[in-house]
Order: C-alpha cells, then sequence, then structure tokens
C-alpha cells in the first residue's frame, strides 16, 4: 500500500487541482478525498515493491527447480526406455 506521505501527496495533488470556488471547503474536500482513495485503494489489495520483489525471487527459484527436475525426470525415462528395450 502507499506510505502515509505518498497518500498525502496524491490528496494534495488532487485537492489543488479543483476550482477556486470548491478550494474553500479544502480540509473536507480533503478528509474526504483521502478516505474515498483509502478506501478505493484498500479493496485494490495492492502489495509493497518490496513484497513483489521477494515474491518474483521465490517464483524464479521455483522456476529452475521445476526446469532441473524436468531434466531429471526425462533422463530417468530415457533410463527405462533403455532398459526396457529388448537386448539386441
Amino acid at each position: 500500500m502507499l506510505d502515509p506521505k505518498q497518500f498525502d501527496d496524491l490528496v494534495q495533488r488532487l485537492s489543488s487541482a479543483m476550482p477556486k470556488g470548491i478550494q474553500v471547503l479544502q480540509e473536507d474536500i480533503n478528509r474526504n478525498l483521502r478516505a474515498s482513495l483509502e478506501a478505493g485503494l484498500g479493496r485494490l489489495d495492492l502489495v509493497t515493491r518490496e513484497e513483489f520483489d521477494v515474491q518474483s525471487a521465490v517464483l524464479a527459484r521455483t522456476r529452475e527447480k521445476v526446469a532441473a527436475l524436468e531434466k531429471q525426470v526425462s533422463a530417468l525415462e530415457q533410463a527405462l526406455a533403455i532398459a526396457r528395450s529388448p537386448a539386441d
């Protein structure tokens, strides 16, 4: 999720983009905008960059293990096929 500083910055940028007549109500707008953004972003089930990087590394290691196991299975299948073939 966004850290509080980024969240405050986003709310500030959105509220400053509003027309001048509405900026009189800026404190109320900021509070409501922040609540709406928190609720909306909370439903998105976002992860931090660190969590994403950790999971990417886990996935890369898993893919390497799967590739190694596929090679091992292939070698075992070949050995089994040779053992089953009739002697010439």
